[in-house]
């Protein structure tokens, strides 16, 4: 078992929770204006990182909301969790406070 920690609710079983893929990418302003080659990278393209990584989860059973996690895709430590339009915590210092 894992405890992710809801900016609203605290920390809960990961049972609780749906997995929604990278954070912060941002949709393009207007689909129609892009070239399909922007739309592909848009809709398919993600970083595949080995580390701490910005995602989206929705809690499924609980409050409903989704939020950011930066979580290690390696060791699955989780490192912050924060509300969507809340800035990214800087993942360097977030990591570093953790070596210390």
């Amino acid at each position: 078992m894992q405890l992710i920690p809801c900016p609203w609710c605290g920390p809960r079983d990961d049972a609780e929770f749906h997995y929604g893929a990278e954070a912060h990418v941002v949709r393009p302003a207007v689909p129609a204006d892009c070239s399909d080659a922007e739309w592909e990278a848009y809709l398919y393209l993600r970083r595949n990182t080995k580390g701490p990584f910005a995602e989206r989860w929705m809690h499924t059973n609980g409050c409903r909301r989704w939020f950011n996690v930066i979580r290690d895709t390696y060791t699955h430590e989780i490192f912050a969790s924060y509300k969507p339009g809340e800035p990214m915590p800087d993942i360097a210092q977030l990591t570093a406070k953790k070596d210390a």
